[in-house]
């Protein structure tokens, strides 16, 4: 009888590290067309990446301090007639810039992973 492989922990769409490093461009692109709040945010990521890139108010929140603290986003908060503040999130001119910079940087890294994974083994 032939040894099981070693299990592979369960995976759900894409990496955690694929994720974590590709957050803040898509959260700062979301913000592109206007602002959003945070349930907002989750729920066009999940809807736009057919769930690939679906992620919880906990992964979500600390994403959107650090880009706060950076000041790619402006807060402002809003009080409807009937429920909760809602604090929304929008891009300010730097936050426009550094998503055209992770843009350029995430399209390069895309094409030479492409061209890498469709090429073929170099002989020996």
């Amino acid at each position: 009888m032939s040894p099981e492989p070693p299990s592979q922990p369960d995976r759900k769409g894409i990496d955690r590290e694929l994720r974590r490093g590709s957050l803040e461009l898509a959260i700062l692109h979301l913000l592109s067309s206007g602002e959003a709040y945070g349930y907002e945010i989750v729920s066009k990521l999940t809807a736009r990446t057919n769930g690939a890139l679906e992620i919880t108010d906990g992964t979500l929140y600390p994403v959107l301090y650090r880009l706060e603290r950076a000041g790619f986003v402006t807060v402002r908060w809003e009080t409807p007639g009937r429920g909760v503040p809602r604090k929304y999130y929008d891009l300010t001119e730097t936050g426009r810039a550094e998503l055209a910079r992770l843009t350029r940087e995430w399209t390069m890294f895309a094409k030479a992973m492409t061209d890498l994974l469709r090429s073929e083994e170099e002989p020996t």
